[in-house]
């Protein structure tokens, strides 16, 4: 498919993508209060590169959602939304590194890989709380978060998840990997 060459959608998808955001943006209005769709259609439209990222949130199902706005940096912030982590992107290893540490039974990608590919970043656990303000996401999942590098080198990263009404913060083996397991992106336009 030329999208996946190009990093740029066709007019017909833009258009077909334009609208899925802007009827969730319609939907989940608690989570933008005082944003216009407007302004952010005609930021998305001078950006075709950020749209192309918006889709592979997308088509990943990651049901991306602005969810706030930079005034110093004039961008708008996208999140995944979807309520578990998103099904396109589990049973992902953290990194390439540990990914490669992998003797036997290696998952096909990594997170910071595949945020990487989509040109997107992976959500920090601070940005993961603040998600959690906004409604109830990964009660059953788990995703990956960009993990500091004095915990990397010591081989570990950290997931995130909501259980029993709170946000938990917990580390793992970077190598490992598990079904239930993905990462939730941000992408600033």
């Amino acid at each position: 498919m030329t999208k996946k060459n190009k990093k740029e959608l066709s007019p017909e998808q833009s258009e077909e993508l334009l609208k899925v955001l802007k009827d969730r943006f319609e939907k989940n209005m608690n989570r933008h209060k005082g944003l216009e769709w407007a302004k952010i259609q005609a930021k998305l439209e001078a950006h075709p590169s950020k749209l192309w990222s918006l889709d592979e949130m997308e088509e990943t199902g990651g049901e991306p959602d602005v969810v706030g706005y930079d005034k110093k940096a004039d961008e708008y912030i996208f999140y995944d939304c979807s309520a578990e982590s998103p099904k396109g992107r589990r049973s992902v290893c953290y990194d390439h590194e540990a990914l490669e540490s992998r003797k036997e039974h290696k998952p096909k990608n990594s997170a910071v890989q595949m945020a990487a590919d989509m040109g997107i970043a992976l959500l920090t656990e601070e940005e993961y709380r603040e998600l959690q303000k906004l409604g109830k996401f990964d009660a059953k999942t788990s995703s990956w978060v960009k993990t500091p590098s004095d915990i990397r080198k010591l081989g570990g990263a950290i997931f995130c998840d909501f259980r029993y009404g709170t946000v938990f913060m917990y580390h793992n083996g970077a190598e490992s990997y598990y079904a239930a397991r993905g990462f939730r992106g941000s992408l600033r336009v």
